[in-house]
This record gives structure tokens, sequence and C-alpha cells, in this order.
């Protein structure tokens, strides 16, 4: 394995000036973590206000040894990762391999045996968690690589961290949202190489899906074949967009060709933000906000 050649970069960092790591004791530290992404965020919970946040991209990745080389050459590389005296850590992993369950027909021993509907698992080699999801009164079942859990788990010997999946934290964020609309428009979340779609109705989700994107044509493709199975119109339903996707790109003048009435959707309200944020875009970062949520 050529090692020497996988680098990580930084591509945003954004550091309130009231961040003082004197204080992280007194701090939530989210991480999400997929296999070509990483981010994280600070967030104090006193007044739910965010004080860092870092986005990171990573190399092309072939195996799980690469990705836990990588990370451990970017924790380790890293001022604040490390420290140990978090209030709460949250990590919430991108992946495939996920699937929701009623919480009344959820059982603990039975994860694997969900998961084998949507995806194809090694128990010698994952872990099986799950994460619930209080709006949805559901259950996220996912699988983690356990060499990357163990070595998650290592890094916090005196703060259990609470594990939960991407999809458990955008249903939930979108619940939220949701909440203040008088309408059920379609909430769309655009991922690095990845689209999620949901559909909401008074409080209650209706429908969640993640696809694999490989060129841009599958976005329009994958977001007209959900409306139209939910029996939306394609220039009149409102569509609330999030993700890696700028109000100015040549994507979004694309996507608006098909999708007559999209707009951008806003921060969580939960959270609160001071001025150092606004070079984010309001509609970036969704998912690594909504970990807050998760509990």
């Amino acid at each position: 394995m050529q090692t020497t050649t996988l680098n990580y970069k930084l591509i945003k960092k954004v550091r309130d000036e009231r961040f003082d790591e004197e204080y992280i004791h007194q701090y939530h530290l989210l991480i999400h973590l997929g296999t070509r992404d990483f981010q994280i965020c600070v967030i104090d919970p006193d007044d739910n206000r965010v004080l860092l946040l870092e986005d990171f991209v990573l190399p092309n990745l072939t195996s799980h040894e690469e990705l836990l080389y990588l990370l451990d050459q970017l924790f380790d590389s890293h001022a604040l990762l490390k420290a140990g005296f978090w209030k709460k850590i949250k990590i919430s992993l991108k992946s495939q391999k996920f699937v929701q369950v009623p919480q009344a027909l959820f059982a603990e021993e039975s994860m694997a045996d969900y998961l084998k509907f949507n995806a194809h698992v090694d128990p010698l080699k994952e872990d099986f968690l799950c994460t619930t999801n209080p709006a949805t009164q559901a259950v996220t079942v996912f699988a983690v690589n356990k060499d990357l859990k163990n070595w998650l788990d290592g890094l916090y010997p005196n703060k259990q961290p609470v594990f939960t999946h991407q999809s458990a934290a955008l249903i939930e964020g979108t619940l939220k949202a949701s909440l203040s609309r008088n309408d059920n428009p379609l909430y769309i979340y655009v991922d690095r190489f990845k689209l999620h779609i949901l559909s909401c109705r008074d409080g209650k989700l209706i429908y969640y899906n993640q696809f694999a994107i490989k060129e841009f044509s599958d976005y329009v493709k994958y977001i007209m074949l959900v409306m139209k199975s939910l029996n939306m119109d394609q220039q009149t339903s409102q569509v609330i967009l999030w993700g890696y996707i700028g109000k100015n790109s040549p994507h979004y003048h694309e996507l608006y060709k098909y999708i007559s009435n999209v707009i951008f959707g806003n921060r969580p309200e939960n959270l609160t933000f001071n001025y150092s944020f606004d070079e984010i875009q309001d509609h970036h970062f969704f998912d690594l906000y909504s970990i807050h949520l998760m509990e």
C-alpha cells in the first residue's frame, strides 16, 4: 500500500472568535465521516452556538486500511481532535449499509438480519449499531468496519462517543425544518457523489432514500422519478435544496431547467451562528449541523 501518496486537504475552516480551547470540556464535538470527505463541528450547547467548522476532502481511497492510515495522520496533526475531555462526542458515518426499522418492531439482536435486506454484511469485519429517530419513531440500523469503530473508541476512552448515521441526522433535521412550513415540499440534499431525497407531511416522514451519483444527469433523473412516484408536479411542487451546490453554479441552473419551483434551504433554526459564518452559504453542511439533534 503506497500510503505516502495519500493526502487529505482542508478546504474550509470557519472559527468563531468566542471559541476557546480552555473550555472544550463544555463543548460538543461533531464528527462526520465519509469515504471521500470528513467534517468536524464544535458547538456550545449552552446556547447552541456553532464555534468551529472544518471540511476536509480525502483522496480516492481503495481500502479501510488506507482510510485508517489517513485518519490517523489527520487526527495526529490536528490541534483538537485527540482531546479527550469534550462534554459530548457525536460521530456520524456516511455509508450505504443502513436500514430504517419501525421502533415498535425493532429487536437489537436482529440488527444483522435487518441489514441483510439492503446490503451485504460481514459480522466478522463489521459491527452493527443503531440510533433512534424520536421524531419518526424509527431506528436506523447501520454497519461500521470493526477496525474503524475500535480506532474511534480508542481515541476517546474517557468519553464514549455517540455513533449515528448520516441518514438519521438528515431525517431528524429535515423533519424539524418541515414543522415551520404549511406545505409539503420535496427536500433534497446534494452530497459529494450522493443524492438524498426526503418527503415529510404533518411532522411525519413519508419518503427517504439515497442514490449514488456518477454524473450530473443522475441528479435530475432520480429527482424526477421520486417526484413522479409521490405525485408531485415538476413545475409547481416546491423543492427545498441543501448541500454541495452553489447558488450560481452551472449545476444549479441546469437543475432549474427541469424543476421550476426550487429554492435553497436554510440553516437549522435550533443553532446560532455569528458573522464569521457568513462566508458559508446557508444551505451548506445541513447534514453536519443536524448531527447535533441526535442523542
